[in-house]
């Protein structure tokens, strides 16, 4: 039986994901909604993002053994107050982003990457309207499959 591959391998590996962040977060800093929450982000603030996303999709730990962790992810978005638009903008970016840059854009994939990003992107959103951390210091990185589908369409 075939192994089925996790998302970041489908995706293409770190590379894929780092440049993703790259291309994407050059976007955000030209948004006018965007540009004010992210102009003082750090120079690693790209790397980072795409580790934490390669991690969550089946990639190297390199987030959470060198990096962060899930509670340091939200600590990020603490006290921010972002808005709906701020939070659409955002998932708009990146989708485009993926667009062009030919991230898989198969039905499984494509749902699997959505469901993650509509469901981080709320999270943030949520915490970003609080005034301190209310999770856990050991709250577990989020794993992502394939989901439903059960991984790409081999027809």
């Amino acid at each position: 039986m075939k192994a089925i591959p996790t998302l970041y391998e489908w995706a293409g590996g770190m590379p894929v994901f780092e440049n993703l962040m790259d291309r994407f977060y050059d976007k955000v800093l030209s948004d006018p909604l965007l540009e004010p929450v992210f102009k003082h982000m750090s120079l690693d603030h790209r790397v980072h993002v795409a580790h934490f996303f390669a991690e969550v999709f089946g990639g190297p730990a390199f987030y959470s053994t060198s990096e962060g962790s899930h509670f340091k992810m939200i600590q990020h978005h603490i006290g921010k107050h972002l808005t709906e638009a701020h939070r659409k903008k955002w998932v708009h970016l990146l989708v485009e982003t993926a667009d062009e840059l030919q991230l898989p854009d198969d039905p499984e994939f494509r749902s699997a990457f959505m469901a993650y990003v509509e469901w981080g992107t709320r999270l943030a959103l949520i915490n970003s309207s609080l005034d301190d951390v209310t999770a856990s210091e050991d709250e577990p990185m989020p794993k992502w499959g394939w989901g439903v589908p059960g991984g790409p369409f081999s027809g």
